[in-house]
């Protein structure tokens, strides 16, 4: 308690403790809070609902005209979630550099959680053709999410020493992939049996949506209450404005990444492997319906299994890496991310295998990301963590669009899913190549963190 007290005045003495039990009990539960708009709301239930409310909106050549812009009604979800990620691009380094310049980071965290938990509790109101309200709230919603997991990871350094910074990054992830798994679990059997409970499709889609939204407000309570106020390494100077050196910062950041070339050449190599891994994430569901047959059923069957088994994976490679160590265990995700998708593409045939396959991508699914999380935290320089995982998060999203292209050129140019989830490969031997290249160490030391 006397930590807390004295964390939460500017100019006492003893900063709070690192490695709390507590503190970091309660920052595992914000993955557990907002994994529940990833699974239900983005992963399995918005896009088909949100198009088919835009298609009911649709004039006789299937256009919606949001803004006067004609759309077609089958792609205005995803022109939402690029909308959203351009968004982030250009907020989240702003309010990263804002957060470290002020010790209001906890309550960055919780505007923008209960932001985007209040959208997504909207989404109950979404029906009819009103495609614009389901539009704008999952772009509220989305944004939100991006800002919040900003501030979420920034405490990752204040509240880990380096020894243990694995194992909490991980033990994070295992949370998140917990927690929405058992409400996604509890959402499909509302939907799968939604005349049983009286209600039709449609409004169990709604209740669903809703529900991650509420899950998303609880949950973000204990983080809240648990996690402790650092004072900022940074001040204002006379006469500066919190927005402006926003602004400054991340062009100063942007201008002075090189003078960290370990840093930069970690992320370069994280963006291209990582990038293989959301493409994976995002059209192994239409590999496996169009090219193998496997109904919608089984497809959500494998997105709740493969919440629980990454649940699993996240830990098994925290440990790991305690063991091998980091770079080691990354490397080696990204050999089984490699062997994966050449299997998918010349031995992959029946629903089994589809379920086998899946299995050990959720096993390597969470501890590569959460790796890659942990290692980035110790090469950021001191102060600056807010407004440097503000470029990790954009990095991630604003790259994301390059692997499904890749994907589409390739099944455009040969008309084979094989040859699509097969040119996927790049990313992940691109990250082999680059990684061994980066000393994990040098890194910490460049950017002050060597123990």
């Amino acid at each position: 308690m006397s930590a807390r007290s004295a964390s939460g005045s500017a100019g006492t003495s003893s900063p709070p403790p690192v490695d709390d039990r507590k503190e970091l009990f309660s920052w595992y539960f914000y993955d557990w809070a907002n994994s529940a708009f990833s699974t239900t709301v983005v992963t399995v239930f918005l896009g088909p609902y949100l198009t088919n409310i835009a298609k009911a909106a649709a004039d006789a050549d299937g256009l919606v005209h949001p803004l006067g812009i004609s759309v077609f009604a089958d792609s205005f979800f995803p022109y939402m979630v690029s909308l959203s990620v351009l968004l982030q691009v250009f907020f989240l380094p702003i309010l990263g550099a804002i957060a470290d310049y002020s010790h209001l980071k906890k309550q960055m965290l919780g505007f923008f959680a209960y932001l985007g938990a209040f959208a997504t509790m909207g989404l109950y109101f979404l029906q009819g053709d009103n495609y614009l309200l389901g539009g704008g709230l999952f772009l509220l919603a989305n944004l939100s999410f991006g800002a919040s997991i900003v501030f979420y990871n920034a405490f990752l350094p204040e509240i880990s020493s380096l020894e243990k910074r694995d194992t909490v990054s991980s033990q994070g992830w295992a949370m998140g992939y917990l927690g929405g798994g058992i409400l996604l679990a509890v959402n499909l059997v509302l939907f799968l049996n939604a005349e049983n409970f009286g209600v039709t499709t449609g409004h169990a889609v709604r209740i669903s949506m809703a529900s991650a939204g509420l899950w998303w407000a609880i949950f973000t309570i204990i983080p809240l209450l648990n996690l402790n106020r650092r004072q900022p390494l940074k001040s204002l100077q006379a006469g500066e404005r919190m927005l402006t050196v926003g602004f400054r910062q991340l062009f100063h950041t942007l201008r002075h990444l090189p003078q960290y070339p370990q840093t930069l050449l970690f992320l370069i190599a994280y963006l291209l492997y990582n990038d293989g891994i959301q493409t994976v994430i995002a059209l192994s569901s239409q590999f496996g319906s169009e090219e193998l047959g496997i109904g919608a059923s089984s497809l959500i069957a494998v997105i709740l299994m493969v919440q629980f088994v990454a649940f699993g994976g996240a830990l098994f490679f925290g440990y790991l890496a305690g063991k091998i160590g980091t770079k080691r265990a990354i490397l080696a995700s990204l050999v089984i991310w490699s062997l994966t998708v050449i299997y998918a593409y010349a031995f992959l045939q029946t629903e089994v295998q589809f379920f086998l396959m899946a299995a050990v991508i959720a096993v390597v699914l969470g501890g590569s990301q959460a790796l890659s999380r942990s290692v980035f935290s110790t090469m950021i320089p001191k102060g600056q963590e807010a407004e440097y995982f503000s470029l990790y998060e954009i990095s991630e999203r604003g790259t994301s669009w390059i692997g499904p292209l890749v994907f589409g050129l390739a099944l455009q140019m040969t008309g084979s899913y094989r040859v699509g989830i097969l040119s996927v490969v790049i990313f992940f031997v691109a990250g082999l190549v680059l990684l061994p290249f980066v000393d994990f160490r040098r890194a910490a030391v460049e950017a002050g963190n060597a123990e």
